[in-house]
C-alpha cells in the first residue's frame, strides 16, 4: 500500500514538472520576442510596405508580408478544405468506420502530416519546374493545402467519429439518404470541430515558411496577382534577422510579435466558436 502511494506521489510530481517545463518554455519564447520586438513595433511597420533600404535600417514596414500571410493562409486552408470535408464524409458515412480501407486512409494521412514542411516546398518546386511556373502566390496556396490537407481531415475526421451512431441510423430508418445525412446531420454535429480544425490549419499554413520559399518567393509589393510572387511574414522574419543591422534585426522581432499576435487570435477564436457551437451538438 505504501508503494502505491509513493508510486502515485512520483508520477503526479512528474506530471507537474512538466506542466511547469511546457509552462515555462511557452511564457520565455513569448516574453523573449515581447521584450525585443515590442519597442520597435509601430503603426508604420503594420501599415507600410518595404521602401528602399529597408534591410539596411531604412523606412518602411512589413505591410506586404502581412497581407501576403493572410492571402495564403486563408486560400489553402479554403483550399484544403473544399477537399477535406469530402474525404471526412466518405470515410465516416459512405464506408464502414473499421474497414481497412478507412484504416489505410487514415494511416496515409498520419505519415503526411509528420512529414517536415521543407518536403512539401521541395516537391512543390519539382511541380512547378516540371510544369514551367514561376514562384507566384498560386503556386504557395496550392503547396499549403497540401501540406495542411493531412491536418484538416484528420481533425475534422476525429469530431466526426464522435456523433452518435444511432441518430445515423435514425437518419437513414426516416428514409434521408447519405448524402442528405452527411449535410444536415453529420456536419452539422461536427460544426465546433469543423471551425476548430478550419482554424487549426490556418494557423499552421501562416506561420509556415520552409514549403513557401521554394513555390511562393518573396517580394516586398503587395500581392495583386495569384500569378506574382508575394511576401509572408515567416520570411520577413528570417530576412530580417539575416540583415547585419541591429536595427533591422530588432524588426523582425517586432515582425514576430505581429505573427504572435495573429496566432493567439486565430487561437482564441477557436475556443469561443468550439465553445459556442458545442451547446446545440446533441451528445451520444
Amino acid at each position: 500500500m505504501q508503494l502505491k502511494h509513493i508510486e502515485e506521489k512520483f508520477f503526479k510530481t512528474l506530471m507537474i514538472l512538466s506542466l511547469v517545463l511546457v509552462v515555462g518554455l511557452l511564457l520565455s519564447v513569448v516574453m523573449a520576442v515581447l521584450i525585443k520586438g515590442l519597442p520597435s513595433l509601430s503603426w508604420t511597420m503594420i501599415s507600410q510596405s518595404p521602401v528602399g533600404g529597408f534591410y539596411m535600417g531604412k523606412g518602411g514596414g512589413v505591410l506586404n508580408a502581412i497581407l501576403g500571410s493572410l492571402y495564403l493562409a486563408a486560400a489553402s486552408t479554403f483550399l484544403a478544405f473544399v477537399v477535406g470535408l469530402p474525404v471526412v464524409i466518405y470515410i465516416n458515412i459512405y464506408k464502414k468506420a473499421n474497414s481497412k480501407f478507412t484504416s489505410f486512409v487514415r494511416l496515409s494521412l498520419d505519415v503526411l502530416w509528420g512529414v517536415p514542411s521543407i518536403v512539401f516546398g521541395a516537391f512543390g518546386f519539382t511541380v512547378m519546374v516540371f510544369l514551367g511556373l514561376k514562384t507566384s502566390l498560386l503556386a504557395g496556396v496550392i503547396t499549403l493545402a497540401i501540406m495542411i490537407l493531412p491536418v484538416i481531415i484528420r481533425a475534422m475526421d476525429e469530431i466526426f467519429k464522435t456523433i452518435p451512431t444511432g441518430m445515423l441510423d435514425a437518419s437513414f430508418a426516416l428514409g434521408a439518404t447519405r448524402w442528405e445525412t452527411s449535410i444536415k446531420i453529420a456536419v452539422k454535429q461536427a460544426l465546433p470541430g469543423i471551425t476548430t480544425a478550419i482554424l487549426l490549419a490556418f494557423g499552421r499554413a501562416i506561420g509556415d515558411a520552409a514549403s513557401v520559399i521554394f513555390t511562393a518567393g518573396y517580394t516586398d509589393r503587395i500581392p495583386y496577382s495569384v500569378l506574382k510572387p508575394v511576401g509572408s511574414l515567416p520570411l520577413s522574419i528570417f530576412f530580417q534577422l539575416s540583415a547585419p543591422v541591429v536595427e533591422v534585426q530588432n524588426r523582425a522581432y517586432a515582425s514576430a510579435v505581429i505573427l504572435t499576435i495573429i496566432i493567439l487570435i486565430i487561437s482564441i477564436l477557436s475556443r469561443i466558436l468550439y465553445s459556442r457551437y458545442d451547446k446545440h451538438r446533441v451528445n451520444g
